[in-house]
């Protein structure tokens, strides 16, 4: 049998799972992962809050519901197997008005139909044993939602692919996909590579890396900025565990809460603002293309004109320290806006469509030699082991 070679472009976190997956379930291939900087899981991987994430938001019976509850499980097991730092230490979901608390009622059926264990409703006096400083009249508590070391999960990843006998390329920038025979040829600083097939896990940039391919882009990654404070140390007994909004339906993104870290501290926000790069973590990176690539797309203006106060909300918090702590303290009434340091920062790729809405679900689209991964924010590094899983099935079908 003559060997398949398979190229996985992109070397995030979904990316190395999918290699991972894809030699365990096709095992006559060759697989090379493609990754554009010196190192794998530069971005979306390692700009997050380490959260593991187990399926309470999404939609029942999506494809991002099912792969989230069987994917922390399993990136559970990884960590276990590897020695990576992880804590499975539970979060309250917060209702802090009368709506809320009905809307919280709806997320724990919608959790309980996504297969999740052990919810528990908590009123006051509960939810402050867990939490004494949290505010609110209810939260649901969700056990097994927890955090992790992304940044180390990767680093056994590649070691696991290459000592199956893959290789992970740095530096490997794919600047054309040319039809090569019955595959492709990938052209990057590195080399040219010759692959049977091209799965394209290219987060910020997977629409590019489609277009490259011959695809037309019907949804747009639009990179949206998460900015992150730190809780000073002083103050960081406010918060033992995790804390998350109850998701106003209105509103297109979660809304800011609080994380406890995997190697120490707390984290609160993110925001969501647009970024004017891609790769945008700071306020003044600037890329003109990805400006541009934005500015002009459609959906973008319909999304805006759709969320105008939003927008606006959004981007004074991200200038102003005392309305970004007024949103925290809906959650946590005692923090104080000098109780916060800057912290980080991450960019969504999250895919828009023309019409201006958010694409809600992972989303896969299949070519002839081809997958292209086109919609995979959170909760994708949960739920990268079982979207490797998923990815391998659907190659392995077409290389049958």
């Amino acid at each position: 049998m003559i060997q398949k070679h398979i190229i996985v472009i992109g070397g995030g976190i979904v990316g190395l799972a999918t290699a991972l997956k894809l030699a365990a379930r096709i095992p006559a291939t060759r697989i090379t992962v493609l990754e554009k900087e010196r190192e794998p899981g530069r971005h979306q991987t390692s700009h997050n809050s380490g959260v593991l994430h187990c399926g309470l938001y999404y939609k029942p019976s999506s494809v991002k519901a099912r792969l989230a509850v069987t994917g922390i499980r399993e990136m559970v097991t990884f960590c276990k197997e590897h020695g990576i730092a992880h804590e499975i230490c539970g979060k309250l979901v917060v209702a802090t008005d009368e709506p809320e608390v009905a809307r919280l009622r709806e997320l724990q059926q919608r959790g309980t139909k996504n297969g999740l264990k052990g919810l528990q409703w908590l009123d006051r006096h509960a939810m402050r044993e867990i939490e004494p400083h949290v505010g609110g009249l209810a939260a649901l508590r969700v056990p097994e939602e927890g955090i992790v070391d992304y940044p180390k999960v990767v680093e056994f990843m590649v070691r696991k692919i290459t000592a199956n006998g893959g290789r992970v390329c740095t530096n490997a920038q794919v600047t054309a996909l040319l039809p090569d025979g019955t595959g492709w040829r990938a052209e990057t600083p590195a080399g040219d590579l010759h692959g049977d097939f091209i799965v394209n896990c290219a987060g910020l940039h997977c629409d590019r890396v489609s277009e490259l391919a011959g695809e037309t882009r019907q949804v747009r990654i639009v990179p949206f900025r998460g900015e992150y404070y730190q809780i000073k140390p002083a103050r960081q007994h406010l918060v033992r565990h995790l804390i998350y909004p109850v998701p106003d339906p209105q509103f297109p993104f979660l809304g800011v809460h609080f994380t406890r870290l995997i190697h120490g501290g707390i984290e609160a926000g993110p925001n969501a603002v647009l970024a004017f790069a891609r790769e945008g973590y700071r306020k003044t990176d600037l890329n003109p293309a990805d400006l541009w690539d934005a500015l002009t797309f459609s959906g973008l203006w319909r999304f805006m004109g759709r969320h105008q106060r939003m927008t606006w909300d959004e981007l004074r918090r991200s200038f102003s320290r005392r309305r970004f702590c007024e949103s925290l303290q809906k959650l946590v009434p005692e923090i104080q806006a000098n109780d916060l340091a800057p912290g980080g920062a991450g960019v969504r790729a999250q895919a828009m469509t023309p019409q201006g809405y958010l694409v809600q679900d992972f989303n896969f689209v299949q070519r002839p030699q081809a997958l292209h991964v086109l919609n995979a924010p959170s909760p994708a590094a949960t739920a990268s082991l079982a979207i490797g899983s998923e990815i391998a099935g659907m190659v392995a079908a077409q290389l049958a």
